[in-house]
């Protein structure tokens, strides 16, 4: 009997977390469907907000139940989430871009985020011109910050599609390139699940990496993090098991896409380190150089002076253009003080990175689920300490912790049961 009643509470306490989750979900929604400036994200907010208050309502029903009666799922919630704050509203924007206003300098009628024409664009560009960057200092005009695109060659490759086979409404459509990063999203979280020999998939992860508003708005409007996020969940499943030259060939992708994720690469090399030993240490590290290199050198030596304006200088804050990113984060809110404010902000990142490293010497991790953790609180600390940032790069924080109960779920032995459950079931 007492086992049971701890069930009931177990249940009642994780419904009522859901419940309190799908509200709070509920409540970023509607006031971005009634206020935002973005046309993409007040038509996000219009099907978010029934997903959530779907997915709401249906968990306070549940809880309204005898527990005894309690057959019903939580994934519904989960799936009334998955279908009108996703599918449906990235539908709608792919099909509304059709009428071609991204280029104006009107949020109010933008049915894609800037970043995603931009990508495209840069594939044009790769294509015409063997590199994804303009120089900027022979437009003829002064350079404006859509002139930028402050990625690495990698994330051309998402652009490719539409740049190769776009050029009517049909395959404009296809080709957006939004849907080359859910489709690549989509695959590595498949792989990485086939990896882990399809573990049980804890709804609480789900939550976290699939059915927070940064994740479902970042879908339907832009979607590259969520293509990164894929993608290095998948170099840490290949590392966690024991795949080191696969694991460093992603990586390498992964960081010549968005190089933010580079330190990334120091958690993964304690982790083959600490399974594999040097060796494969050496072959981790060795592939991700030479793949690296194979995919930016190139492009650097076409026109190094942009390519160095375009992926250090401007999202650094040196370029001709400074960076708009902004967000009301503890880094930009000190930084915003002055000169004194900024430098007191790379001090605190200096001190997080510090911290984070000590860890990583303390305790080396040596499962997936470690290693996701620790670059969660990496990424999640440079978002909030970066004095230039968006608070849209939380989504990998988010979705690496969402990702790690499920490596969890994997990775570690079940409990024991205690012995007086074990009486009562016998």
């Amino acid at each position: 009997m007492r086992t049971l009643t701890a069930g009931v509470g177990t249940d009642r306490r994780a419904l009522s977390i859901d419940l309190a989750f799908y509200l709070g979900c509920f409540a970023f929604a509607l006031p971005t469907a009634l206020v935002s400036e973005f046309y993409g994200y007040r038509v996000w907010g219009n099907f978010a907000t029934v997903g959530y208050g779907i997915a709401a309502v249906y968990t306070g029903w549940l809880l309204a139940k005898p527990m005894q009666e309690k057959a019903w799922s939580r994934w519904v919630g989960i799936g009334s989430i998955g279908l009108f704050a996703m599918v449906i509203p990235l539908g709608v924007l792919v099909v509304r871009r059709l009428t071609g206003v991204d280029w104006l300098i009107t949020p109010f009628s933008w049915a894609a985020q800037p970043e995603v024409w931009v990508i495209e664009r840069s594939a044009r560009l790769l294509l015409d011109h063997g590199t994804p960057y303009v120089d900027i200092t022979a437009l003829g005009r002064a350079p404006e910050v859509n002139d930028y695109t402050p990625y690495e060659p990698v994330m051309t490759l998402f652009g490719l599609p539409r740049a190769l086979f776009g050029g009517n409404p049909v395959t404009n459509a296809l080709t957006d390139a939004r849907l080359m990063f859910a489709l690549v999203a989509v695959l590595c979280v498949l792989a990485t699940l086939r990896l882990l020999k399809w573990p049980k998939i804890p709804v609480r992860g789900a939550q976290l990496a699939l059915a927070c508003p940064l994740t479902t708005l970042t879908w339907a409007v832009a979607g590259p993090d969520l293509a990164i996020a894929g993608l290095l969940i998948l170099a840490c499943a290949l590392a966690a098991r024991d795949k080191p030259v696969l694991s460093g060939l992603v990586l390498a992708l992964v960081v010549s896409a968005k190089v933010i994720v580079a330190p990334a690469l120091v958690v993964l090399a304690i982790v083959v380190l600490k399974r594999l030993g040097k060796r494969a240490l050496g072959a981790f590290l060795t592939t991700f150089t030479v793949i690296t290199a194979a995919v930016n050198v190139p492009v650097f030596l076409v026109d190094p002076r942009a390519y160095v304006e375009h992926t250090i200088r401007f999202p650094f804050g040196f370029g001709a253009v400074t960076s708009p990113a902004a967000s009301p984060l503890p880094g930009h809110l000190i930084a915003s003080l002055g000169q004194v404010g900024k430098a007191m902000s790379f001090l605190l990142l200096a001190a997080a990175a510090a911290a984070i490293l000590v860890w990583l010497v303390r305790r080396p991790p040596a499962a997936g689920w470690d290693a996701l953790l620790r670059i969660a609180t990496g990424l999640g600390a440079f978002t909030l300490l970066t004095p230039a940032t968006r608070y849209g790069y939380l989504v990998y924080p988010l979705v690496l912790l969402g990702a790690m109960l499920v490596f969890r779920e994997m990775e570690e032995p079940p409990a024991p049961l205690p012995q007086a459950a074990s009486a009562t079931s016998s």
